[in-house]
C-alpha cells in the first residue's frame, strides 16, 4: 500500500541566504561607485527599492506550480514578443535610444524598462514546457522527431532573437543563444543530429574569426562591414593600442581590478576613474576595492548559486521544472563567464551586467523572476513520506 503523505510545502533558506549575500555585495559595491562624481542619482537606494521589488515578484512567482506555469507559458511567450516588437515601432519619447540601442520603454514613475531581461525568463519557460510536452506525445524517439524538436527550439528562440538583433543588442542575443543551446542539450536530441550542426557552426565562426583578423577588407568588401564597426574585437585584443577610444573602458579596468592585488585597497579608496562602474563594470569595484580575496569570494557565491540550482534540478522528479532549471543555469552562467571575462580582458565587451550585482531594474526584476521559479520548485516539491506495498 502506498502512502499519499507528502511533505508540506517549504521555503528555499539555502537560495534566501545566497541571494541576501548577492544583494549585501551588490550594496556595498554601487554605494562606492557612485561616489566617484560621475552620477547625479542615489542609484544605492534605487536598487533597494529594485530588491525589494524582486522580492515581490518571487512572492507571486513561487505559487505557481508545474501546472500554472505551463498554462501560462505561451501567453507570457507572446506578451514578450508584443513587447519586443513594440520597441521597434514605438517613438523615441516612448522608446528612447541609448547607446546606440533601442531597447527599453518610459514608464512614468517606475522610469525605462529593458523588455528583453524579463523575455529572457518567458523564453525558459515556453522552451520547458515544448520539450517536455513533445517528448510526453513522442515516447519514442526517431530521427524526425529530433529534428522536429529541434526545429521547435530554434524557431521559439529565433522570433524573439531577431527582434532584439534590430535594436540592436548583441550581448542580449548571445544570452538567448546560450539559454538556447543548455535547453539543446538537455532535450535529448541525438547528436547524429546536433554534431554536424555544432560542427558547421564552430567553423563557421572560426573563418569569420580568421577574416576579421587578417582580412578585413574581404568582409568589407563582400559583406559591407565596416572597419570601424570592428573596433570592440580590435580594442579587445589589443586594449593599449585603442585606449583613448575603444578601448579605454578595458584598460582602466584592468587597471583598477590588478590595482587591487591579493586583498584591495579597502571599502571606498579607489584610485581608478572607470565610466559605468556602477552597472557593467561593477567587478572592477570589488576588484580594485578588495582584491582577489574579494572578488573570489563573489565569484565562490555565484558558483554555490549554480551548484544550488543544478542540485534542485536534480532532485526534482518534474522533467518540466529540470528544464526550466538548465535554463536559469545557462543564462546565469552565461552572464557571469561573459561579463567578468569582459572586465578582465578574456572576452569582448558586450554590455552584459553581473547578475544581482550589477545595478539595473529590469536586470535585477528578470534574474528575481528566475529565482522565483527555483522556489517554487522547491516549494511545491513533494516528496512522499512512505511508500511501501503491503
Amino acid at each position: 500500500m502506498t502512502s499519499n503523505r507528502t511533505t508540506p510545502p517549504k521555503l528555499d533558506y539555502t537560495l534566501v541566504l545566497i541571494l541576501f549575500l548577492l544583494f549585501l555585495a551588490s550594496c556595498v559595491s554601487i554605494y562606492s561607485a557612485q561616489t566617484t562624481g560621475q552620477y547625479g542619482d542615489n542609484f544605492f537606494l534605487k536598487q533597494i527599492v529594485w530588491y525589494i521589488v524582486g522580492i515581490g515578484i518571487i512572492a507571486l512567482v513561487i505559487t505557481l506550480d508545474s501546472d500554472q506555469l505551463k498554462k501560462i507559458a505561451w501567453y507570457v511567450y507572446g506578451f514578450g514578443l508584443l513587447m519586443l516588437g513594440f520597441l521597434i515601432v514605438a517613438p523615441e519619447s516612448i522608446a528612447p535610444v541609448i547607446n546606440g540601442a533601442k531597447a527599453w520603454i518610459r514608464f512614468p514613475v517606475m522610469g525605462q524598462i529593458q523588455p528583453a531581461e524579463l523575455v529572457k525568463v518567458f523564453i525558459i519557460i515556453t522552451l520547458a514546457k515544448v520539450i517536455d510536452d513533445h517528448h510526453q506525445k513522442h515516447l519514442v524517439k526517431t530521427v524526425k522527431t529530433d529534428f522536429t524538436l529541434l526545429m521547435k527550439i530554434l524557431v521559439l528562440t529565433g522570433l524573439p532573437l531577431i527582434l532584439i538583433m534590430m535594436q540592436p543588442d548583441l550581448g542580449t542575443g548571445l544570452v538567448f543563444i546560450s539559454i538556447m543551446l543548455g535547453m539543446i542539450f538537455i532535450s535529448g536530441i541525438s547528436w547524429k543530429i546536433l554534431a554536424p550542426i555544432f560542427g558547421t557552426g564552430v567553423a563557421l565562426a572560426s573563418t569569420i574569426f580568421y577574416f576579421v583578423i587578417w582580412h578585413p577588407e574581404l568582409l568589407e568588401k563582400y559583406l559591407g562591414v565596416k572597419t570601424y564597426q570592428l573596433g570592440r574585437i580590435y580594442s579587445w585584443l589589443d586594449p593599449y593600442n585603442y585606449q583613448s577610444s575603444t578601448g579605454f573602458q578595458l584598460t582602466r579596468s584592468l587597471l583598477a581590478i590588478g590595482s587591487g592585488e591579493t586583498t584591495g585597497k579597502g571599502f571606498g579608496t579607489r584610485e581608478v576613474y572607470l565610466p559605468e562602474s556602477h552597472s557593467d563594470f561593477i567587478f572592477s569595484i570589488i576588484g580594485e576595492e578588495f582584491g582577489f580575496v574579494g572578488a573570489s569570494i563573489l565569484i565562490s557565491l555565484f558558483f554555490l548559486l549554480i551548484y544550488h540550482i543544478t542540485k534542485v534540478g536534480m532532485e526534482t522528479k518534474n522533467s518540466f521544472y529540470t528544464y526550466i532549471c538548465v535554463g536559469v543555469i545557462s543564462m546565469i552562467t552565461f552572464h557571469v563567464f561573459q561579463n567578468i571575462g569582459m572586465t578582465i580582458g578574456v572576452l569582448p565587451i558586450t554590455g552584459i551586467p553581473l547578475p544581482f550585482i550589477s545595478y539595473g531594474g529590469s536586470s535585477l526584476m528578470g534574474n528575481m523572476l528566475a529565482m522565483g521559479l527555483i522556489f517554487s520548485i522547491r516549494y511545491h516539491y513533494k516528496k512522499y513520506m512512505f511508500s511501501s506495498t503491503s
